[in-house]
């Protein structure tokens, strides 16, 4: 598998953000991420500006973020060239993208920010919709905000990426539970918008560059070719493998500011078959085993792995190889010096398609 790197959730002045598409391309380049997944809210306009496409050896993908008429349940859109305007319910616009074959990741869906009016939470509501292809199991504005008081804010400020914490508890575990039903992909959002803040109200200044928030929150996929970036007259098809690593389940998420998490495998094995994250494999009298690989670790380093939410084995080191018993849906966590660093999709493991 050939991996890639880049960063989902980010806005541009074509909505709320302070940067422009090119600037934008200028930090994840010089960062060498492989793409940017653009959500301005409620417009494709960028791309039909064209805007869309290669910016040296960056890929930037454009799709939208769409809400409802409350503002709420924010789902972000990608793979569908028609916008679908704030006047349709959550079950609405989720079952409209599904049938037209695109991409809809659920936005911050357990936001709970609520220290600063100004920012309030926009938490996803319409639980009783199905049909959207994942979650954001961990989106840094939804915690840098949440964890913002008057006494701490200039510290967080100024580092804003030494502040968090990893995934929400409870969209950890309700994706879990979610995932025991069908496939349900878990990626990683930035939510960059380039935020300016007024100091003292005299001048003005970028607390949240989208370079430093590059640095933070990605989603690595994982594609069973490579990209050429010297064809870039390619760039339909390979956005096309990018997006479809991200339907299947091929990617995962990390935290890259503490440690660079390149190289993370989780993988399962039967019958001498590789099966990947995003899989499912019947469990039968053929042992099934599964095999973490981690890039690098440090003294404390801790790799976790769960079965429906629930830690069954650890290691300190830098593999490990579990032989599979149960039926449940399997996941891995890794800490780097005791920092949230790599967290996984999902192999789920079934017996006659029940898990």
């Amino acid at each position: 598998m050939f991996e890639y790197i880049g960063v989902i959730h980010v806005h541009s002045i074509y909505s709320d953000g302070t940067g422009t598409i090119p600037e934008i391309a200028k930090s994840a380049s010089e960062l060498g991420l492989d793409f940017v997944m653009m959500t301005d809210h409620n417009t494709l306009k960028p791309k039909y500006d064209g805007y869309e496409g290669w910016y040296g050896d960056t890929m930037i993908i454009i799709g939208y973020e769409l809400n409802d008429p409350d503002d709420k349940n924010h789902y972000l859109v990608f793979g569908v060239d028609e916008v679908f305007y704030p006047n349709k319910s959550a079950r609405e616009y989720v079952e409209k993208i599904k049938n037209l074959n695109g991409i809809g990741i659920i936005a911050h869906p357990d936001e709970r920010r609520n220290s600063f009016p100004e920012y309030p939470p926009y938490p996803w509501n319409a639980w009783d919709v199905d049909g959207f292809t994942g979650i954001e199991i961990w989106n840094h504005m939804s915690e840098w905000v949440e964890g913002l008081t008057q006494e701490n804010k200039f510290r967080r400020f100024i580092h804003p990426l030494k502040s968090l914490n990893g995934p929400y508890p409870e969209t950890l575990k309700r994706w879990d539970e979610l995932s025991r039903k069908r496939r349900v992909v878990g990626i990683g959002g930035v939510d960059a918008h380039g935020h300016k803040y007024k100091i003292w109200q005299l001048f003005e200044v970028e607390v949240f560059p989208y370079k430093v928030m590059f640095r933070g929150i990605r989603t690595h996929v994982l594609l069973d070719e490579p990209i050429d970036k010297s064809k870039k007259e390619n760039f339909e098809i390979y956005k096309r493998k990018i997006f479809s690593a991200i339907e299947n389940g091929r990617c995962f998420t990390t935290y890259s500011y503490f440690a660079d998490p390149r190289g993370f495998r989780f993988v399962a094995e039967k019958n001498g078959n590789i099966y990947q994250m995003g899989d499912y494999i019947e469990l039968d009298e053929n042992p099934i085993k599964l095999k973490i690989k981690l890039p690098q670790i440090s003294n404390d380093t801790v790799t976790f792995l769960l079965r429906n939410g629930e830690v069954i084995t650890k290691t300190f080191n830098n593999e490990l190889i579990y032989e599979v018993g149960e039926t449940g849906v399997y996941r891995v966590e890794s800490y780097f010096n005791g920092k949230p660093w790599i967290f996984s999709n999902h192999i789920r493991v079934g017996k006659k398609g029940i898990i």
